[in-house]
Formats: C-alpha cells, structure tokens, sequence
C-alpha cells in the first residue's frame, strides 16, 4: 500500500488536484526541490534543534526510511517513559513523522515545531466572533491534527494531548550570538539531507525562546465542527487518502489562488506540462494557446478576480469597465481600480506603449530638492537573536546602497553599508553610517516601498528600550530617524519627518504603467520595462560609462554596461549579475531572484543567511559578500534610471 504521508496530506488539503501533478515528472513544478536553501530561509531547521535542547535524553529516529522509522519508534514505546525526535506513527496507510513525541504512563504527548513566532497577547488561532479556525493558522492545525488523528488511532488507551511549539516573540535571549551556534550543514548527495551543528556547551543556554501551546480547543473544533466539502475532518483525510491511492486526477476548486500554483510555469519546455493549463481546461475549456492571453490573475493586486472567474469572465478581452468598476483616486493619479481597466484596455487595443502622468508627476519632482539620494536596504528578521538581551524575530538591518544625482544629472553611486560579520547586531552601526551619508545636504531621499521605513520605525523601537548605550548617541540616532521617516501604525508615537522619504513605489503606481510589466509594480519588472521605453537609458547606458574614469562612479562595478542586447531583446540588467549561490540550481536560483516563497526576501536574505549559519572559508566569504554589494547596488541604480527616464519624459 502507498502511504498517505504528512507531506502528501498537506499537498491535498491545499489542492487534490496537486496529489496528481505532484507524481508526474511531466508536470512542471516551480516550488524549491532545495532544502538547504529553505534551512537557510526560514529557520526552521534550527528552531527544531532549539526546541531538542528541552529534551536532553531525547532519542532521534534517524532513519528516512518509513517502515523502519516506525519499528524503530514501536521499540521506543515500550518504555515506561519516553522522548522521542521524529518519531514514525503509520496507521492504515497514513503516516507522519512527529518532531518531538513524549511518552509518561498512560498520556502521549505531540509536539509540533515551528519557527513561526507566537504572542500570547494577540496569536489567536480562532476567530472571536464565529469560533471558527483563523485562515493564517489553519495550515498549522490541520497539520498537528493529522498527526493527532493518527496517534489517537494507535494509541486508543491514551490521552492524547498536542502542542504547538512556537517561537515566543516576548521572550529574551540569555546569551549572545545563539543563532550562530546553531550551524546549518548541508550534505551534498546526501538525498538533500540537512543537519544543524549545536555549538552550545553544557548549560550554556538558560532560559526558553519557545513556547509550547495547547492546541485543544481548536482541535475540538475541527474534529467535530470544521466542514470540507460537506465531510469531517477524519473523513476528508480518507478521501485524500484514497486519492493518493487511486493516483487518479481529481479537480480541485479553481480560483485566484491558482496564480500562486506551484505547477503554474510561466515557460514550458517540450515534453513538459502544465497543471495549471490542465485544470482551467477542465474547468473553463480554455486551450493552452488562449491561456497565452492575459487572464484575470493578471490583474496586480486585484481583489475581485474570483468574483469575475465564477462568473466565466476570464480573459481580459471579455472584460468591461463594469467589470472593473474604476473609481478615481483620492489623492493625484491613478488608484488601483483605474489602473487595472488602463492594464484591460492597453492589451485590448493592442497598444504597448507606457502610460505616464507627465502633469501630475512634473507637480512631485518640482517639490524635490537636489542632490536626490536613492536608497534600499536589504534586512531579514531571525528567530534566534543573535545577542544577549534581543527577542525573537527582531528586525536586522545588515545592507543600504546609497546614490545621489545633482542638478546636473550627474549620477554616483554615494555610498553603502555592509555587515555580516557572525553574531554581530548591526542595526545602529547601520543608522550610524546612514545618518553619515544622508546628513551631508538636505536633498530629497527616495525609497522603494514602506519597507525601508518600517525598518527605520522598528530600529527606532529598538534604540528607545534599549538601556546599554550611551543616551546621547541614542538620542541623537533616534531623532536622525524621525527626521526621514514617519510613524507607522504601530508606533506608541507619530511623527513625521521634515526630509520623510518619497516612496518611489507608489509614484510608479500612480503615475506610470508599462505594459511589459504585465501589472507588475516590483523594481524587477520596472526596470526592464523602462530600458526598453527610454530612449535615453538606451544611449546613456549603452556606453561603458558605469565605473569608468571620469564617468558614473561605482564602487563594485568597473566600465560595465547596463544595457545589452540579445536575440533582439534588451537583457535584464538583474540577469547579468554573477549568481550568489554556485552549488544550487538555475531553477532555485530564480526562485530567489524573484523573491518568492523562498525567502520573504529573496537571494540577499538567503546570501545573508549562509554567511550568519553555515560554515564557509574565508575566500567563500568575500566572494558572497562581494555578490551582495553588486546586488544591492543595482537596486538603488534601477531607482535612478527610473527617476532619469521620467524627468526626460517630462521634460
């Protein structure tokens, strides 16, 4: 019989239809096959061995192999008192791997790990006014309960109780740099196989990041209350079992989610197939030459795409203005409902030219003051903190690339900030350098989204509860970042700054669309788009004039030229940076470059990542650490190209 594993479970409760791709080499799937880039990105490895040390006497079931895992853990059990690591449950065809199981007279205690941070004051895993389980935790849920459900099973004598062992946000680090005492190894032609070397002497470390969460109540709730498709709980896990099994296709619910699908390939290959194009097939009788044509799912950020798909509005040619419903924005430009019917009727009328405010966007830049200074920052939030008296999940800010353009239009790339240097915190080094360069004139600074300031905001909160540095260094820090940011949402104060930062992002939004974005508003799909629209990036940037001698100053580039041409198409400039990674594949490494569900962040988080938890030589070290700046430095030159072909347009 073929085992209805937790992986293969979780697979079916997000779509049955993947049961079937899934076992299909035809099938293309986009999802990382990498689980040491996945150790790197979301900790996960680590939080494990962490919640390991609780157990000191615990025994690890080291095997891969199922059938043996679970004689392995039957032989366990017959210990009055147990702790087992990865303990192997397999009952009637379904199976699961438990991360921690205690055994203690007649109680069989589940512990499911996650390096997803917990707050006793606001993690609700159901909702206060239906009861119902949270659509954010029930992925968590389903996942303990599965493994509940098969315990209760085999276990009938027992109390079965479950936990959550999640990651305490309020809880404080008792030593510095934990994280980097715990190593991620990788061994290469090991089937993948990830381990995580413990560098904590004995008693090193007191006190607990984690918290164990009874999951009781909510497991009532979905044993006996929660409904899929009509059925139970315990009757759904059949069902998908017997899929498995049958290994027959099945038709999952279609829907916006679909472009989010692991086996939705924007390229194919021949011989290959999509899962995807399968399914709305099935569903709609579309044919893989009309899902060729811009979809709905096309549409950024648009919220109503499931009302219109359930009505057989699918394709943007069948779409009208109703559809849309564009309502003008409150403030100059374009809101996002005008924006979504200008994306309709630009591949409607077959028109490929960019749209652009000119009026609207010459109003902005006459406020601007010169020199401009781009800036972009490049962060990650861990789950072990790095130093003594830092919790869970802090925001780390290790990168910033700065350039500058005068009233000329010159352009230099001004100045950056990187440290990545093990163990270490660098946020108010960061702020200290930032302020260094910013503070030099009062020229207007850009950013690229809210991210850079949330992560002002958020170091700004750090400085104010932290007690160990000198008060007027910290003051002097706190109010450098007032003076370019504002407050956000969650800041106990407001405030806004006299230079707060212009966000690029929502300029783009509003006054500027590209229809080689296909709605995208990422930098990533800006950039190439504006290369192929400005005539002036194409002369200037043609030239080698980008860390040339009496050209653009660069720190990591020499005479290098940003735009290329190949087959007849302009080549990305992201695509001509080396990769940050040599031992990982094209496919994972494009993942990363497209920051997906890799890394909430991307190939820097990832890069930073491998220089914070693995071991690498010194040569290794630099080179990485050299891809980073390249990478970064490119990010805040792709906002001055945007900047420079705008003030030509408008000019």
């Amino acid at each position: 019989m073929k085992l209805f594993t937790k992986t293969r479970f979780k697979l079916g409760m997000d779509c049955q239809t993947k049961l079937y791709y899934s076992e299909k080499d035809e099938y293309v799937d986009i999802s990382s096959t990498d689980p040491f880039l996945e150790a790197l990105a979301n900790g996960g490895y680590q939080v494990g061995e962490l919640a390991k040390c609780d157990y000191p006497k615990g025994v690890e079931v080291e095997t891969h192999d199922i059938h043996k895992a679970y004689k392995q853990t039957q032989d366990l059990l017959t210990r009055e008192s147990v702790e087992i690591f990865e303990a192997a449950l397999v009952h009637e065809g379904l199976a699961a791997r438990v991360d921690v199981l205690i055994k203690r007279e007649r109680v069989i205690t589940l512990l499911e790990v996650k390096s997803k941070s917990y707050d006793a004051g606001t993690t609700r895993f159901m909702t206060l006014k239906s009861g119902a389980l949270t659509s954010k935790w029930a992925p968590y849920l389903y996942d303990i309960g599965f493994q509940h459900h098969i315990a209760s099973c085999l276990f009938p004598d027992f109390r079965i109780e479950s936990f959550l062992v999640l990651v305490d946000k309020q809880a404080i680090c008792t030593i510095d740099g934990l994280n980097s005492k715990f190593k991620v190894l990788n061994h290469a032609g090991a089937g993948g196989k990830v381990t995580i070397k413990k560098n904590l002497k004995p008693g090193e470390f007191v006190g607990n990041l984690l918290t164990q969460v009874s999951v009781e109540q909510p497991l009532r709730h979905l044993f006996s209350i929660e409904k899929f498709g009509g059925a139970s709980f315990v009757d759904h896990i059949n069902y998908l079992a017997l899929i498995n099994q049958s290994a027959n296709r099945t038709q999952g619910k279609v829907g916006k989610r679909c472009h989010k699908c692991q086996f939705y390939p924007k390229v194919i290959n021949n011989g290959q197939k999509s899962g995807f194009a399968e399914c709305w097939k099935h569903e709609f009788g579309l044919d893989k030459a009309t899902l060729k044509e811009p979809t709905v799912l096309d549409l950024w950020n648009f919220k109503s795409a499931d009302k219109l798909i359930e009505q057989g509005k699918i394709l943007f040619k069948d779409l009208t203005e109703d559809d849309i419903s564009p309502v003008s924005a409150k403030k100059p430009g374009l809101s996002n409902s005008q924006r979504h019917w200008l994306q309709v009727t630009k591949v409607k009328d077959h028109d490929t030219s960019p749209y652009l405010d000119t009026l609207g966007l010459k109003i902005e830049m006459d406020t601007w003051t010169f020199p401009l200074h781009f800036i972009d920052f490049e962060t990650c939030a861990v789950a072990l903190p790095f130093t003594k008296g830092r919790h869970p999940y802090e925001g780390i800010a290790f990168q910033f690339s700065h350039h500058t353009v005068d009233e000329k239009g010159i352009v230099t790339h001004a100045g950056e900030f990187l440290n990545v240097k093990p163990g270490d915190f660098p946020n108010y080094e960061f702020v200290a350098e930032l302020q260094r360069q910013l503070t030099k004139d009062s020229g207007t600074i850009f950013r690229y989204s809210a991210h850079e300031n949330t992560y002002l905001n958020t170091i700004h909160n750090q400085l104010e509860d932290d007690t160990s540095i000198d008060a007027h260094k910290k003051r002097w820090m706190m109010n450098f970042i007032k003076s370019i940011t504002h407050s956000t949402k969650k800041s106990p104060q407001s405030w806004r700054g006299e230079r707060d930062m212009v966000d690029l992002w929502e300029l783009v939004k509003r006054y500027y669309y590209d229809p080689h974005t296909n709605g995208s508003t990422s930098i990533k799909a800006i950039l190439p788009a504006i290369i192929n629209s400005s005539t002036f990036i194409k002369e200037k940037y043609t030239l080698p004039i980008y860390g040339a001698m009496g050209g653009i100053i660069s720190r990591n580039f020499k005479e290098h030229i940003w735009v290329k041409e190949e087959e007849g198409e302009m080549l990305d400039p992201y695509k001509q940076l080396p990769t940050l990674f040599q031992d990982i594949s094209a496919h994972d490494a494009q993942l990363l470059f497209d920051d997906t569900e890799l890394s909430n962040g991307g190939a820097a988080l990832t890069a930073y990542a491998k220089l914070q938890f693995t071991e690498m030589s010194d040569y290794e070290r630099e080179a990485l650490s050299q891809g980073l700046l390249k990478y970064c430095e490119l990010d805040t030159l792709a906002m001055v190209m945007i900047y420079e072909a705008w003030r030509e347009w408008c000019n």
